[in-house]
């Protein structure tokens, strides 16, 4: 049973890998400047560092050395692409491609998530408060940067507004140990119409810097560097392992949590992991990219048609969807007539597919 299980996520991940590769591919070449898909892929191969040698690094550690294993890498490939289209695609499209992948990725992981851990259809990444926490964190940055402590960035401040939302809330719902989860949703809805009001006091006092700050909250790429990348990618990666490590106790809560208890699922060390793991991807993705509506509501959705609801493969092919499903979205919102932020898109897209599904009775339930 587990190894068709295994076999379903291995076939259904490499076909949506292969998938998001030919929308980033295709995307790379649109633009103002119209690239061959083919000299994308060698401008790519050109940066692309390849493993050459394997070997030992010695680390002083007092009156010991320890070995530790190292890689040698190297640019292997040296194809004859113009230095103008080089520039454009590894300097100036390519961290922004990347960066909605790894965004999209996170938020329809971490909507996967909250819709099991919630046993409802209608909840996504920022259920809880972390988007509004984040956009709180944001928009005071923009507005009063030097009111913040010690000269955090946009992207910390962010981060930081979103993972103490998220602390807060889970500290509001939760009572001699236990977290209900209807009382953590509606704490969350709580401190969201909160929060909603503290950006709406922000904006209104935002004076010159309220453009920027309405262009953060609908959601941006525009100014994606590789900075961004390896700001993000880290946080991504490593909650995903864990979200993935807990996919069949996601499987087990989805009975009911006295049901879970019987089967020997620690129900509350669970939900702690779960619910903190997909705040942190959530504020990880937010941070860089600001609030990118409808990804982790819809594709999960999505998904579930195709796949079922076992998470252990739910989860992997959904945040690989919603990479493919982010870069596509954000392709169509830079190569219009005028570019527009990727939230409007998503929105624009996901509202009418998901009033779609309600109509024909798809998005009942996540079990």
């Amino acid at each position: 049973m587990y190894g068709a299980v295994r076999t379903r996520t291995l076939l259904w991940s490499a076909g949506l890998a292969a998938l998001l590769v030919l929308v980033a591919l295709v995307s790379t070449g649109l633009g103002p400047v119209t690239i061959e898909p083919h000299v994308v892929a060698m401008a790519v191969a050109n940066v692309v560092p390849v493993p050459t040698a394997v070997g030992l690094t010695w680390f002083d550690l007092g009156p010991l050395s320890v070995p530790w294993p190292s890689v040698g890498t190297d640019r292997v490939f040296a194809f004859s692409v113009p230095e103008s289209h080089q520039t454009i695609v590894t300097g100036i499209r390519l961290p922004r491609i990347v960066l909605a992948a790894i965004v999209g990725f996170a938020l329809a992981a971490a909507g996967t998530v909250m819709q099991g851990f919630f046993r409802n259809p209608m909840a996504d990444p920022s259920i809880i408060g972390v988007s509004s926490g984040a956009a709180v964190g944001a928009v005071a940055f923009i507005v009063a940067p030097t009111a913040l402590p010690m000269g955090i960035g946009l992207q910390l401040s962010a981060f930081v507004g979103a993972t103490v939302t998220a602390f807060v809330v889970y500290l509001i719902a939760t009572e001699d140990g236990r977290t209900p989860v209807a009382t953590l949703l509606l704490a969350g809805i709580a401190v969201q119409t909160f929060l909603g009001a503290v950006i709406s006091f922000l904006q209104i006092n935002a004076g010159e810097s309220l453009e920027q700050v309405v262009y953060w909250l609908m959601g941006h790429l525009h100014t994606s560097t590789w900075a961004d990348v390896r700001l993000s990618l880290p946080a991504v990666v490593v909650s995903f392992v864990v979200l993935y490590a807990y996919t069949e106790d996601l499987n087990v809560l989805l009975l009911g949590e006295e049901d879970a208890r019987t089967l020997g699922i620690e129900v509350e060390w669970t939900k702690r992991i779960l619910l903190a793991t997909a705040s942190i991807v959530t504020a990880a993705a937010v941070a860089v990219s600001g609030v990118i509506g409808f990804v982790g509501l819809i594709v999960p959705h999505m998904m579930r048609l195709l796949v079922g609801p076992d998470h252990r493969i739910l989860l992997p092919t959904s945040a690989l969807a919603g990479a493919a499903f982010l870069v596509a979205t954000d392709t169509v919102a830079r190569v219009g007539p005028a570019e527009v932020p990727v939230g409007i898109v998503t929105a624009a897209l996901g509202a009418p597919f998901f009033l779609y599904l309600l109509r024909t009775r798809e998005v009942h339930a996540v079990g």
